[in-house]
């Protein structure tokens, strides 16, 4: 269900470049450093969204290095790392455990289950440090599934849910900033589940499962639908503006209003011409 809060890279300068790659290697040190070798398997480029803005946020201090690693043996990569690089690498491993469980429970396929437990063998540590968070994740989650199983026929039922997970994710801690972490995460939650069931569309018409624009039984409506992503990436962008962000502002811009909208459209190509990818 992600893939979608990621750069335009292309539209970034090279100092840019460089700094997204390292907050992602960051992230994929700690994961390896907290988790496990194996449970790198699971990074996704959006955890470097939520990094970042933490990161302009707050701007805590940072340590760097240099180096290769069993991913990248020949050519050292460079990483950043701080409290926020940290947390993304926990949501990282705490999403991914959660997405095996429900990968589990839909289709019961064995890969799902070796994940599940892959992942599993650090939850217990992660959701004593961030027991509002993965509550968060394993509450809407059910909900989400429960919804799914009834063959809901109301997008913002499920959406919204996403978007209280993704609200709680955005808040690491309770303080002033918190009520506009909220909102904007509720929006880009929103945003991503709405723009995952459009373009998996037809993909989930062939397969029997689950979509809620299937259930709406109102066929493919794609202006219809991409109202909904402006109105939801609409909200979420005025409440990002509200925030006071320097450091990265301009990486976190290119993401927001250019990186989202690039992958969708490439997604939906992709739907459209039966190219089932990866989400």
């Amino acid at each position: 269900m992600f893939g979608f809060v990621t750069a335009s890279y292309k539209e970034l300068n090279k100092q840019q470049q460089t700094r997204y790659n390292a907050v992602y290697c960051g992230i994929c040190r700690q994961i390896r450093i907290r988790a496990s070798q194996s449970a790198r398997l699971a990074l996704s480029y959006d955890m470097a969204f939520l990094a970042l803005l933490l990161m302009s946020l707050y701007e805590p201090e940072e340590t760097a290095g240099n180096r290769a690693c069993s991913l990248h043996p020949i050519r050292p990569k460079s990483w950043v790392d701080n409290k926020y690089i940290q947390y993304a690498a926990d949501m990282n491993v705490a999403l991914a455990y959660y997405k095996a469980q429900d990968d589990w429970q839909d289709d019961k396929a064995l890969t799902a289950r070796m994940k599940s437990g892959l992942f599993g063998k650090n939850y217990e540590e992660i959701a004593a440090r961030y027991p509002r968070q993965c509550k968060a994740v394993a509450d809407c989650i059910h909900r989400i599934n429960l919804l799914e199983k009834e063959n809901c026929p109301n997008p913002d039922l499920p959406a919204g849910l996403f978007g209280e997970l993704m609200g709680e994710l955005l808040v690491c801690q309770e303080d002033m900033w918190a009520p506009t972490l909220r909102q904007m995460g509720m929006a880009l939650g929103r945003f991503i589940y709405l723009a995952d069931a459009a373009v998996d569309y037809r993909r989930d018409k062939r397969k029997g499962k689950y979509n809620p624009y299937l259930a709406m039984g109102t066929g493919e409506d794609w202006p219809r639908w991409e109202e909904y992503l402006v109105l939801a990436m609409g909200r979420c962008t005025a409440e990002f503006e509200k925030l006071p962000l320097v450091q990265d502002k301009p990486i976190l811009d290119n993401i927001l209003y250019s990186g989202v909208w690039g992958n969708f459209r490439r997604k939906k190509k992709e739907g459209r011409d039966g190219n089932d990818g990866s989400l």
